[in-house]
């Protein structure tokens, strides 16, 4: 099953150039500093008009609501982390293949640390319809797609099925971390860094083990 282009991930995606392309940067900018700032169940199209310094009607002609804007800024932080994710690879050379994972591992708990919007945005449930599993098989793709690439693993459905279990686990216990503490739970990441490592081992064929979780 081929990865879906991340620009198709929501219908809820706002127009990247042009003046509309400008406002949703601005209302996106705008909601992402107030979920820091105020109680979550206070944002409106109102309030985050007011922080972007826009007419509430320029909101309505790029959201159709509150809860598209929480959409788009979630899907903001899963491209900045994909991105970021390509020039770890790059830039670390992994020789095997939980140093690609471990990478992707890493870049995730340092997203989580870096846009507390988005830890927010998680901690409550909000998302659209791609919201509850589409993550994790973009990201589980992407790693198999790397893991293919870079040491010849065999591209399978168990290979990106694997991959995304192993990333959706994860990916709770960072939110659960990062909800018991606001750096981070240190001993919560760790082991969720080592049942990653020993679930995959244990479910992808032909692997040697991994060597010790890093943190």
């Amino acid at each position: 099953m081929p990865t879906p282009p991340i620009g198709t991930a929501s219908p809820l995606r706002p127009p990247a150039q042009g003046r509309g392309g400008h406002h949703a940067r601005r209302i996106l900018d705008a909601c992402a500093e107030l979920i820091g700032e105020i109680d979550y169940d206070r944002l409106s199209m109102t309030v985050i008009a007011g922080r972007a310094g826009l007419p509430i009607g320029s909101l309505y002609q790029v959201f159709p609501d509150t809860r598209a804007i929480l959409e788009a800024v979630r899907l903001r932080g899963v491209e900045t982390y994909l991105r970021r994710l390509d020039q770890a690879l790059v830039r670390t050379r992994p020789t095997s293949w939980w140093d690609v994972v471990e990478a992707a591992l890493d870049e995730s708990i340092a997203l989580h640390g870096r846009l507390p919007a988005l830890r927010v945005i998680q901690q409550h449930e909000v998302g659209g319809a791609y919201a509850d599993d589409a993550d994790p098989s973009i990201i589980g793709d992407r790693l198999a797609r790397a893991l293919v690439v870079r040491f010849d693993v065999a591209d399978t459905p168990h290979l990106r099925r694997t991959l995304r279990i192993a990333v959706a686990a994860f990916d709770r216990l960072v939110i659960l971390a990062f909800r018991r503490h606001p750096a981070g739970d240190d001993r919560l990441l760790c082991a969720a860094k080592r049942l990653a490592r020993e679930y995959l081992h244990r479910h992808l064929e032909h692997t040697p083990r991994p060597p010790a979780v890093r943190r």
